[in-house]
């Protein structure tokens, strides 16, 4: 190996490079190097020198100290809702977006205590062992746990991140990929990554809903590459998100029967649910034969178009404040400086705003500290705070949740 920064780690290299969805080519234009050099230090064959590297990390826009981290444990292979065999650019880009997520929930984890996980528990191994009344009954002890009763949902994010389920929800410029989940050995818990590019509230919770179903339906079942495995963990992952968001015989007592467009539309903005998604459902639950939810489908076809829907810019879309709240808190309370956090985690301070859900520019013009009144077991004496840059005791994070 040549002389130079040896300590810079492969894996951080290659990590960066998936996640600013740039190429080793692309990568050594940008730095002014040759693509072999580039393909050189991803293998560890070879190590930029001083300058090289420091140029290196700015293109990349991460702390130069951070190249040098060891990496931490990866996620499990995600399931991603969409059919994306042919994009390996794509997936690769959101997968390292979600260990980027992971490292920042891991770093702010050292200051603060999330909330614990509580997720139905199924042992399923594979697809074929999964039938419709399971996928019901998972749906139904998932409310129940959730505490979340037999009527709509007011806030679907809201209600996951309390079970413990880390949330992120940023723009990727990828429109064939709205989400994936996995799970987190170094954390205990699962992670789920939104695509934000839509804008649709609707459609932003059925994808939560989904991937909700994937983390208890199919934890212990590996990503299917096959494309008929893999549709038939989609239509699993659909049917828990029908029946979770609209539960069976509550859904079905405010259904007039036979369904039309209009009164599916009154529906939509009760329960949260796109009219499409109400008459799939209707079907499972049998009151559309086939014929009579294609005929549906047409006349809502007709009136609307096959995209978009009336009232969909009605509700509001639902944004993640578990990490977002995390990191208010620890500079709230002086554990951490704002102008601190880029470099204690290592990427830029935008990175740290999109996965984290805070306003842009965030870091660099915080707003007004508003003092929030606490539960009494929340509380930190004042002496136990400690100096910027020290470890300190752990806060909870519960008694800050709205």
């Amino acid at each position: 190996m040549s002389k130079g920064i040896t300590d810079i780690q492969p894996t951080r290299l290659e990590q960066a490079l998936a996640a600013r969805g740039l190429t080793k080519g692309q990568l050594a234009s940008l730095v002014g190097v040759a693509a072999s050099t580039v393909t050189k230090w991803c293998k560890g064959d070879q190590a930029p020198e001083v300058e090289t590297f420091e140029r290196l990390a700015s293109v990349l826009n991460v702390q130069s100290e951070w190249l040098t981290r060891p990496s931490l444990m990866s996620i499990t292979a995600p399931l991603y809702r969409s059919n994306a065999s042919a994009l390996k650019a794509a997936r690769a880009k959101l997968e390292a977006r979600t260990e980027w997520a992971q490292e920042l929930a891991v770093l702010l984890n050292e200051y603060v205590d999330y909330p614990k996980l509580n997720l139905p528990e199924r042992s399923f191994e594979d697809p074929e062992q999964i039938g419709d009344v399971d996928i019901e009954d998972a749906a139904e002890e998932c409310r129940a746990l959730w505490q979340l009763g037999r009527g709509p949902i007011q806030n679907l994010t809201l209600a996951a991140e309390s079970a413990g389920i880390i949330i992120v929800r940023e723009e990727t410029e990828i429109s064939a990929i709205e989400g994936l989940s996995s799970w987190s050995e170094l954390l205990g818990r699962p992670i789920i990554f939104l695509s934000a590019d839509k804008g649709n509230a609707f459609r932003s919770r059925f994808d939560l809903a989904h991937e909700i179903g994937h983390l208890i339906l199919h934890k212990h079942i590996p990503r299917a590459d096959e494309r008929d495995r893999y549709n038939q963990m989609e239509k699993q992952a659909h049917k828990f998100a029908s029946a979770f968001l609209l539960p069976a015989e509550a859904f079905s007592n405010e259904v007039r029967l036979p369904p039309n467009l209009d009164n599916l539309l009154i529906l939509k903005q009760r329960w949260g649910v796109s009219v499409a998604a109400m008459m799939m459902r209707l079907h499972v639950l049998g009151f559309l034969s086939d014929e009579e939810k294609l005929a549906l489908f047409k006349r809502r076809s007709a009136r609307w178009g096959s995209k978009a829907e009336p009232y969909d810019d009605k509700w509001e879309i639902e944004l993640p404040r578990l990490m977002r709240r995390t990191v208010e808190l620890l500079i709230n309370e002086g554990v951490l400086a704002a102008e601190d956090f880029s470099r204690y985690l290592g990427v830029s301070s935008r990175d740290i705003e999109k996965l984290c859900s805070l306003r842009e520019n965030f870091f660099s013009a915080p707003a007004d500290v508003v003092e929030l009144a606490t539960l009494r077991s929340a509380r930190v004496e004042a002496t136990n705070i400690p100096k910027r840059g020290e470890k300190g005791t752990v806060l909870s994070f519960l008694g800050y949740k709205k």
